[in-house]
């Protein structure tokens, strides 16, 4: 039996390049998808305004606007957004300790904005 050096040649190469492709896609798989809370804001208040996420948990926060815009702050997470009608804004997080923490619009939108505030609370 002959063996075709180019042939021979190709399998050295593929060979480990494959294997590399399917360990990657291993390591992609083991990696857990984000949880995604929905949070709106209308009219001096965040609908849940109570959210609850587990330490080390990623999370994807989709804020929508109904009515007019409004901001989103965590000071405790350095976190920031505006929220504008029409669009999906997209808040990602990590949270590395437990506790309760405020979450509130840094935006005015009018009589009643002082009160619009939720808590994220973080349990171990």
């Amino acid at each position: 039996m002959m063996i075709d050096r180019r042939t021979t040649l190709r399998w050295l190469i593929a060979a480990p390049a494959a294997a590399g492709l399917v360990v990657a896609a291993a390591g992609l798989a083991a990696e857990p998808a984000a949880r995604e809370i929905h949070i709106s804001a209308k009219r001096f208040e965040y609908t849940p305004s109570t959210i609850t996420v587990k330490l080390g948990e990623s999370v994807v926060l989709l804020l929508t606007a109904e009515d007019r815009i409004h901001g989103f702050k965590m000071p405790d997470f350095n976190l920031r957004a505006d929220i504008v009608p029409g669009v999906t804004t997209t808040v990602r997080l990590t949270p590395d300790r437990a506790g309760k923490f405020s979450y509130f619009c840094d935006v005015f939108c009018g009589d009643g904005h002082e009160d619009m505030e939720g808590t994220m609370i973080v349990v171990a």
